[in-house]
């Protein structure tokens, strides 16, 4: 079975040498932004919806 969620140092340089090319570095910081933001609306989510549940 492969596990996808575990990658090695050399394939995060890599990922991240891809990314760097093809967004150019000053995209970067936002595209990570807009990431970040995401993740911390889909646990706001699932955090009001689990108080929800359990009430």
């Amino acid at each position: 079975m492969i596990n996808i969620l575990f990658i090695s140092i050399e394939e995060s340089f890599l990922i991240i040498f891809v990314a760097i090319l093809i967004f150019g570095p000053k995209k970067i910081p936002g595209i990570a932004r807009g990431l970040g933001e995401g993740i911390r609306f889909l646990k706001k989510a699932k955090k009001k919806i689990k108080d929800e549940i359990e009430w």
